[in-house]
């Protein structure tokens, strides 16, 4: 009877774990999916739904499992464990390596909730004649759910920052596959010993399998990284928003986030020149000053050339990226120790949040956010947005917006002109060309009229002058402004023009 009540709630513990990991799969997958492939809402609906609907499938079949329900468990376990242990080494892997990734991708999704939902089902038919049916049903999805929930609190905020979304796959892979091997020694007179020496061995195998995979998963992520980037990695992390990695070869030092690269140091000062100082010159006397994104510092290492600056508010989400910028000598460096500044306040937090709740205003507003590649960062780009934007400009203010490539995006480029306008921004739009990026454009804006470049350039750039100034705000025929809808928050069209124009881009 106690080997009976034993195995009861090892076999309770056992559908907590489930649960936890099956959710931890299904994130690291949509996860994954969102870092590599973009589009963060698209990708984590189709992993979402496709793991619910394997999870039905398995349900389904599992009602032609019929004899030796608790060895199948363990073997059901076991394969969950391996394949969902491995689900992201593979994924990565075959991102550098295959054109197969998005195929594979949804397979091994599939073949996870497949599993997952074998699982319950043959969990409930063991534990019957346990407890009373009403009882075990209600414990079971409780339990369900409360993994569930472990899962999804733990995976942004423990996981990922701690261990990476690879170790994190392996881990719990492992989780599962101990589960099934605590099983094996609690079996008893429950399995024949022939077939209970052959589970423990299988289980015991997964557990060494996955455990040496946790053992090299930072030289196997290290290898595919020297694939996925053409220079050596100097600095790496998975933080609870992006993938980071920093490369250096000679005095080339680029930064990449979510394999996407964010700037060069051999020509980061052409955009960032341009990004900032015709705002800046446009303001008679800039004081305040605000960034939004720019959590490099390259872009306030722009504005900091100009005395009458007192403050600048630095605002960017993700708190690594500030402090490797601040702290790093060599990444410091690039940015002339502009975080260091004491007339540099950074504040990390969600730009769209902090505007609603902030109070100040500002002389000077440069907007540096990544493209608008998927919905989360589409809402950076909104009527709403600019309206509160508008709403931090002192009387006289300025504002500059990076708005994506009027040469390779230009239906997206000139709908983010149309939505500011639509708040009753002036525009001035200006392109510059960028190599490590090619023709590149931005947006000079302030509500009402944008007034006129009129100020005193720095002495030191190295791109920008009075004889290449003019010639930013003229566009060619091939960049010529274009009619369209406006980007607001529940329409998200710019994120759908931002992908077909880069899809038309790749087709052609």
């Amino acid at each position: 009877m106690k080997q009976r009540a034993r195995l009861g709630w090892v076999l309770y513990a056992s559908v907590l774990v489930i649960a936890t990991c099956g959710l931890v799969y299904e994130l690291g997958a949509g996860a994954m999916a969102t870092y590599l492939l973009g589009n963060s809402v698209t990708q984590f609906s189709l992993v979402i739904g496709t793991y619910l609907s394997a999870m039905g499938i398995g349900s389904w079949l599992s009602r032609y499992i019929e004899r030796n329900l608790l060895a199948r468990f363990v073997e059901i376990e076991v394969g969950v464990a391996l394949i969902g242990g491995f689900h992201a080494p593979i994924l990565f892997w075959l991102f550098a390596w295959s054109p197969a990734f998005s195929f594979v991708l949804y397979g091994l999704v599939a073949l996870i909730g497949v599993g997952v939902g074998l699982e319950i089902p043959l969990l409930i038919r063991i534990l019957e004649g346990r407890s009373e049916l009403r009882e075990l049903v209600a414990r079971v999805l409780f339990l369900d759910y409360a993994g569930a929930l472990i899962g999804s609190v733990a995976f942004p905020l423990l996981l990922v920052p701690q261990l990476g979304l690879l170790r994190t796959s392996l881990a719990f892979g492992l989780a599962n596959a101990a589960v099934a091997l605590w099983g094996t020694f609690l079996f008893g007179e429950e399995e024949p010993p022939a077939r209970r020496a052959w589970l423990t061995a299988l289980a015991a195998t997964a557990v060494l399998v996955l455990s040496l995979g946790l053992v090299g998963a930072g030289a196997f992520e290290a290898s595919v990284e020297a694939r996925l980037f053409a220079d050596p990695v100097v600095f790496r992390t998975v933080t609870p928003y992006q993938q980071l990695a920093v490369t250096a070869r000679g005095g080339d030092v680029r930064l990449f986030l979510n394999g996407a690269l964010q700037f060069s140091s051999v020509d980061e000062y052409r955009y960032h020149e341009a990004l900032v100082h015709p705002a800046m010159i446009a303001h008679e006397n800039p004081q305040a000053v605000l960034v939004l994104g720019g959590g490099d510092g390259l872009a306030v290492r722009e504005v900091l050339r100009y005395p009458s600056v007192e403050h600048v508010t630095l605002v960017d989400l993700d708190p690594v990226v500030t402090r490797i910028f601040r702290e790093r000598s060599d990444l410091a460096a690039l940015n002339h120790d502009s975080l260091n500044d004491p007339r540099v306040s950074i504040v990390n937090a969600d730009a769209f949040t902090w505007l609603a709740e902030a109070r100040d205003t500002y002389d000077v507003a440069i907007v540096d956010f990544p493209d608008p590649n998927d919905y989360g960062l589409g809402k950076l780009y909104t009527t709403q947005f600019y309206r509160l934007l508008s709403s931090h400009l002192a009387p006289g203010g300025v504002s500059v917006v990076q708005a994506t490539s009027p040469m390779f995006s230009p239906n997206a480029y000139w709908c983010v002109v149309r939505t500011l306008e639509h708040e009753g921004f002036g525009t001035r739009p200006y392109h510059v060309y960028v190599p490590a990026f090619g023709e590149w454009g931005f947006i000079l804006a302030a509500p009402g009229v944008v007034p006129p470049t009129t100020g005193s350039l720095p002495p030191e750039l190295r791109f920008l002058d009075r004889d290449t100034l003019g010639p930013m705000f003229v566009f060619p025929r091939d960049m010529a402004r274009r009619d369209g809808p406006i980007q607001r928050l529940d329409n998200q069209v710019l994120v759908r023009l931002y992908e077909q124009d880069w899809r038309t881009l790749v087709s052609q």
